[in-house]
């Protein structure tokens, strides 16, 4: 089978379900220039295959990609031609399809969220609006090059529709404005050229008809014509957002980032993932983890650390035939880590005000005297905790039940960052030894609460964002007031 797919506009968020279930299920993924990246973690397992077309340079010709759909699919693989917008909005997939056919191989077309529409929404330009705009054209500003002559109808649309848009007509702009003014269009018509449409790197350029040809912009981009345009001051709503245009690294690790680079991408932000730490077993191989859980009624209070903790040991818990049953009075050191437990069925007993360590021993103070305490956390943390427990007279046991391990870095051209985030003290720990100080000694950085702070300083580096809130929503409420919203 051979899904030709739209994967949308360009934001990975105009995926439609259907395309995101195929993905999942797809053995090789054939894919565009223009299907962004994020849309590729859907088929981590899957075989990826490069096929993007640039002006003038073509990875394949159409030919060779029509004939490499054909020899994936004979060998019993569910493949997915990954499109830019909609097959069937000048993506060749109606060619595809013709071809698969004649090749007696079945397809399905998952339709996709075509930019003819999405990039003018994303600009704040309705492509029709009552009282203005009732008809638009979608055209082609490449047309099939060995054609004798343009099959455009130019008498007819240049005046009879509303809202023209063209894709792919960077490079004849000047003709495309020339045949519209030649054929009636007036040469004042509001015009806007938009660049990477409903991505972090849009630009609109808002002009007139006659003088489009001297916006000095590179594809990709989409032509618009029309009284539309003049909407866009009322209506723009993705580059008037408090984040858009800045390009913010996040080192936290890979399996946690989305909560962190979904909300930054949400407030407008371009989020580069280069994460430093990934979360591993503990060096003993849940030795002591395990034999705290095979004694687990022993214990008076257990206590977690943070979410991963709660994860990996709920993870441990099952192996043992256990569930939330097993415990007794449990402590949380923040909300992100009582949240986790909810997703257990666990209402932790002990929440502190401030979530550090600190706080989280001094709410403990009055009920640990006399009693056994198992804390399950990292392998590597402060002890700050299990001391102060100690001396309120309580028996601690501390079971390793996860650690931090350095990630391999990844090439990053730190020249067009603004902004450096910090989820803990091993992120930014692990940030050094990969990259040195030099990068945040010019980039502005970001740190969750104050202990990654300290650590921040530590190197010579003073983070200019501190959460005052230690979760991810805290710092994402602290970068947002940084840049004044």
């Amino acid at each position: 089978m051979v899904y030709l797919v739209g994967a949308g506009a360009g934001d990975a968020g105009l995926l439609t379900l259907k395309a995101a279930e195929v993905l999942k299920m797809a053995d090789v993924v054939i894919y565009d220039r223009l299907a962004d990246e994020e849309i590729l973690k859907f088929c981590a397992g899957a075989k990826k295959i490069y096929v993007g077309k640039e002006a003038g340079r073509h990875t394949l010709k159409q030919e060779e990609i029509n004939q490499l759909l054909v020899e994936e699919a004979r060998q019993n693989k569910i493949v997915v031609r990954l499109k830019g917008g909609d097959p069937f909005v000048f993506g060749r997939g109606g060619e595809e399809a013709l071809y698969l056919r004649e090749n007696n191989l079945e397809f399905e077309i998952i339709p996709g969220v075509t930019s003819a529409i999405a990039v003018p929404a994303y600009a704040g330009i309705p492509v029709t609006h009552r009282g203005i705009a009732t008809s638009f054209a979608v055209i082609t500003g490449h047309e099939d090059p060995t054609k004798p002559e343009s099959t455009i109808k130019w008498e007819k649309i240049s005046t009879a529709v509303d809202t023209l848009i063209f894709l792919m007509g960077i490079a004849n702009l000047p003709q495309i404005v020339q045949k519209l003014i030649e054929n009636g269009r007036a040469p004042e018509t509001p015009a806007a050229l938009i660049r990477w449409g409903t991505k972090p790197a849009q630009e609109v350029f808002v002009t007139t008809l006659e003088k489009a040809p001297n916006e000095k912009i590179q594809p990709p981009a989409i032509f618009l014509v029309g009284e539309v345009v003049n909407l866009r001051e009322k209506l723009r709503w993705f580059d008037t957002k408090i984040l858009f245009g800045k390009k913010i690294l996040v080192t936290r690790a890979r399996a946690q980032a989305s909560k962190l680079s979904r909300a930054l991408k949400n407030l407008g932000a371009e989020v580069l993932e280069c994460p430093t730490i990934k979360i591993a077993a503990p060096s003993d191989n849940f030795a002591a983890a395990d034999a705290a859980i095979k004694n687990l009624r022993g214990f008076d209070w257990i206590i977690f650390t943070s979410a991963n903790g709660v994860e990996k040991f709920f993870e441990r818990l099952k192996i043992h035939g256990l569930d939330a049953r097993a415990l007794k009075k449990v402590a949380a050191i923040g909300s992100a880590t009582a949240e986790k437990l909810l997703n257990f069925g666990i209402i932790a007993d002990v929440v502190p005000k401030d979530f550090v360590a600190e706080s989280l021993a001094d709410a403990l103070k009055n009920f640990v005297a006399d009693k056994k305490i198992l804390l399950a956390r990292a392998e590597v943390a402060r002890d700050i905790l299990p001391e102060s427990l100690k001396n309120f007279g309580a028996e601690v046991t501390i079971a390793p039940i996860y650690k931090t391990v350095r990630e391999i870095p990844a090439q990053i051209d730190f020249d067009s960052i603004d902004l450096i985030t910090f989820t803990s003290s091993s992120t930014a720990e692990n940030f050094v030894a990969a990259y040195g100080v030099a990068p945040l000694q010019k980039i502005k950085s970001a740190a969750i609460g104050t202990i990654t702070a300290q650590t921040l300083k530590n190197f010579g580096v003073t983070p200019a964002v501190v959460a005052e809130e230690f979760t991810i929503n805290g710092l994402v409420d602290a970068v947002k007031k940084f840049y004044g919203g």
